[in-house]
């Protein structure tokens, strides 16, 4: 029997096997030194890197638009990512799929002790505190020798503006936070002042002082029980929205955007604006 015939073979008799088993011997058969797929025979865990963020930013999406179906597919693309870095380290020598599973088993026994041991807890905010507090005992037990600053947990390949919110919720647990969310909106007002000096006068402190504002308004999302991740997905998806409405405007003149003054463009947003708020403003109250 030949290598293509062998590989068939096995492939066929895979799904009497438990579809993850399954999706471990597909992604080592795509990486088969022989007859493998050369795209993923390529990669390694650098440049897959970017594909688990998109991965889970597509979760996300669906998850927001709440599309299960996809959802579904989503997860999926996501597992593949976690199952694909296992078979690169299984080829390395470092550890496989079943090492990952029994770790993140032994880890969700270890950090749930009101569930799987003796400990109490009282609430959710009680879970994650203890969550926290049995996360920073294990790095330390680790790394002895590693400085054990309040930040130094917070992952720096976040996406940036999940990154500003960890960050502020750390500092915050030990009081350096603001009182409120209008406290913290001030501060934008300041910000945006230096904004505004900086395009001015240009160079690459505008770049610092843009931070600076987008920071600060993570911190009024925040404080005022607003997830900024989620209100800024929204907002785009608003943005996409009202575009498509403008590009439907223009086609039925016969039109593209790119032959529309801008006094046209705005003209159409505004009206899809206000088709999207009519049906708000004839909903009667409550009652």
């Amino acid at each position: 029997m030949t290598d293509l015939a062998t590989r068939r073979a096995a492939l066929d008799a895979l799904p009497e096997r438990p579809s993850i088993d399954r999706l471990v011997a597909i992604m080592a058969a795509l990486r088969a030194p022989v007859g493998g797929c050369p795209w993923d025979l390529a990669q390694d865990h650098r440049s897959l890197a970017p594909y688990a963020i998109e991965e889970a930013a597509e979760v996300a999406d669906a998850i927001e638009r709440g599309e299960f179906d996809d959802l579904r597919d989503e997860l999926g693309d996501l597992l593949l990512q976690v199952v694909f870095h296992a078979q690169l380290a299984r080829e390395a020598g470092r550890f496989d799929f079943d090492a990952v599973g029994r770790a993140i088993c032994d880890k969700l026994v270890r950090r749930h002790p009101h569930v799987f041991a003796d400990a109490d807890a009282t609430d959710a905010a009680d879970v994650k505190r203890r969550w926290d507090d049995i996360k920073a005992a294990e790095k330390a037990a680790r790394d002895p020798s590693a400085p054990a600053g309040l930040l130094d947990g917070v992952p720096a390949g976040l996406p940036a503006l999940m990154r500003a919110e960890a960050l502020q919720k750390r500092a915050g647990k030990v009081g350096f936070d603001w009182k409120n969310a209008r406290l913290a909106f001030a501060k934008v007002r300041e910000e945006a002042d230096e904004v505004d000096v900086a395009l001015d006068a240009g160079g690459p402190a505008l770049a610092e002082e843009i931070g600076d504002l987008l920071f600060t308004v993570v911190n009024v999302a925040r404080l005022a029980g607003v997830e900024p991740e989620g209100a800024l997905r929204a907002a785009n998806v608003k943005f996409a929205r009202r575009f498509g409405a403008v590009e439907a405007g223009l086609a039925a003149r016969g039109r593209a955007p790119g032959e529309a003054s801008l006094d046209e463009m705005e003209a159409l947003w505004t009206a899809a604006k206000l088709a999207e708020r009519a049906p708000l403003a004839r909903k009667p109250a409550a009652g």
